[in-house]
Parts: C-alpha cells; sequence; structure tokens
C-alpha cells in the first residue's frame, strides 16, 4: 500500500504557498503522493477563490523530490489534448518522472453548461476515449497522426517524450456502479472509484473486490494497475491510524490510499468545518502506521 494527501485548491487552500509548503510537509512526514483536485469552477458557489492544478502542481514538483504527484482528476473534455500532452512531458521532466494522470469526465453545470463546454457527458465520454489516444500518441515522439470525431492531427512530431516509460502512468475515475468508466479504466493503468451520495468517500472494502474482479475481467494487459482508495468517512478515523483498516482494503485489492484533507471532511456527515491547521496536522502525522 502507497499513501498519499488529496487536497482541493479552492477555498482555504487557494494560497499557492500554502499547498506549495503542504506538499513539502507531507514529502517529509513520510507520505507517497500529493494530489490535487482539477476544477475551474465550483458546484457549491461561482464566486469562491479557485487555484489552477497545474500550475501549482509545477511548484510542488520543484520543491519536493520523492513523492508521486498530479491532478486527480482532469476532465480531459474540456482540455485540448495536444495541450495538455506538452503540459503532462513536461511536468514530468521537471518533477524526474513522479506525475500520474488522473482522468475523468468531470460534473456540473458550473464547469460546463455555464462555460460554453460540452454538457452531454456521453459525449465528454467520447471525447475522452479519443483524447486519451491523442494523449499518449503524442507522447510517444514519434510522428503521429489521428482522425476522429472530435480531434484530428496531422503529423505531429512532439519531443521530447516523457521520462516516464512506456507512458506517464494515467488512472481513471468513475462511479461505481457505473461500468463504463471501469471497462475505459481496464485499458490505462489504474482506477479511482467513487460513490455517489451523501458520503461519495465510504467505498467498502466489499466492493472494491467487486470492482477489482470486474476490471481484470476486462483487462488485457498483465502490467501493474492501481486501485486508489479516497479515505473520507467516519470523522473519528481522520487523520486514520487503524492498520487494520488499512489492511482490508489491501486485502480487497487497494494499492494507494489516498487521505482526504479538506475542510469538508467532517461536513459530510453535518459537522462544522475542518480548520487549515487540522488540516496540516493530520499531515505531518504522517501516514498510517508512521
Amino acid at each position: 500500500m502507497q499513501y498519499g494527501v488529496y487536497v482541493p485548491p479552492f477555498g482555504a487552500y487557494a494560497e499557492p504557498g500554502t499547498l506549495v509548503s503542504l506538499a513539502r510537509d507531507a514529502e517529509a512526514a513520510g507520505w507517497d503522493g500529493f494530489f490535487i483536485w482539477d476544477h475551474i469552477a465550483m458546484w457549491f458557489s461561482k464566486t469562491p477563490p479557485v487555484l489552477d492544478a497545474w500550475v501549482t502542481l509545477a511548484a510542488i514538483a520543484v520543491v519536493t523530490g520523492r513523492i508521486r504527484i498530479g491532478p486527480l482528476v482532469t476532465p480531459l473534455a474540456r482540455r485540448r489534448p495536444w495541450k495538455l500532452a506538452r503540459e503532462c512531458v513536461t511536468l514530468d521532466h521537471l518533477s524526474g518522472g513522479r506525475l500520474t494522470l488522473g482522468v475523468g469526465l468531470g460534473e456540473g453545470p458550473n464547469e460546463f453548461d455555464d462555460l460554453g463546454e460540452e454538457a452531454d457527458p456521453k459525449v465528454r465520454a467520447a471525447m475522452l476515449d479519443e483524447g486519451l489516444s491523442v494523449l499518449t500518441g503524442l507522447w510517444t515522439g514519434a510522428p503521429f497522426s489521428y482522425a476522429g470525431v472530435h480531434y484530428r492531427v496531422e503529423g505531429a512530431h512532439f519531443t521530447p517524450p516523457p521520462v516516464q516509460q512506456p507512458r506517464i502512468p494515467i488512472w481513471v475515475a468513475g462511479f461505481w456502479p457505473g461500468r463504463a468508466p471501469f471497462r475505459r479504466a481496464a485499458r490505462w493503468d489504474g482506477v479511482y472509484p467513487l460513490l455517489r451520495g451523501d458520503v461519495p468517500y465510504d467505498i467498502s472494502p466489499d466492493t472494491y473486490r467487486e470492482i477489482v474482479a470486474y476490471i481484470a475481467a476486462h483487462r488485457e494487459s498483465d502490467a501493474p494497475f492501481d486501485v486508489v482508495h479516497s479515505n473520507g468517512g467516519d470523522p473519528q478515523d481522520a487523520p486514520t491510524r487503524d492498520l487494520d483498516r488499512v489492511a482490508e482494503y489491501a486485502d480487497a485489492g487497494v494499492t494507494w490510499w489516498l487521505e482526504q484533507v479538506n475542510p469538508w471532511r467532517f461536513g459530510w456527515q453535518g459537522a462544522g468545518p475542518w480548520p487549515l491547521e487540522a488540516m496540516r496536522d493530520c499531515v505531518l502525522a504522517g501516514p498510517p502506521g508512521a
């Protein structure tokens, strides 16, 4: 099991220096990864302060040297894949090969309908699949062409290729028990499952067993595959130190445990917001078992 911190770059965290110092603290405390939500606008308000995840990750790459970093998740349908290809390779080189790219459909009118982006999730799903083909084709560093419904590339030749080979790892997010996102994830390098509802991250080990079995049935590669759990459940478990509970998730096939570090960690169950100081204490305490 590897352990990461998962942070939103808005609200109390919408200050680049705060996230940069938090990432540095996470690396010093023994965490294995530092991942940031990637949003343009938030569903709960049109006016919260929001940072750009990619610019912030570049700053984090400079001040860290070991932990994996990445956006979780980037809705590829609102990005041009060739622009994202350049950004990924640049960040991969800047970090010395520590980037993991999380992707998904994205949702919410604030980020799609209101900004003139594609509102139909089925169309965004098709754009995601095509975008991933373009992205990874450009990453090869060889001449590349592509003709799809949504994207067209003719004889593009992007260099340099990423530090990481055969490619930068790609994690695909999706809401279970929907099946299409998990068939998509099976073609790539990892899956980040979500549940809809009042406690969206409270996924049981038994549910992970179902997810892992479903992906295994659709996977055509024997390359390593990550299964990501975002811990944001019972406030009494935050920060969790229950290694027996972690072991249950590992036994179910989870390979990454991401600790939710955000003001709503307690809010899912009706309590007030968790202050920024408590977030930093959680990070400084280190991962479970530290």
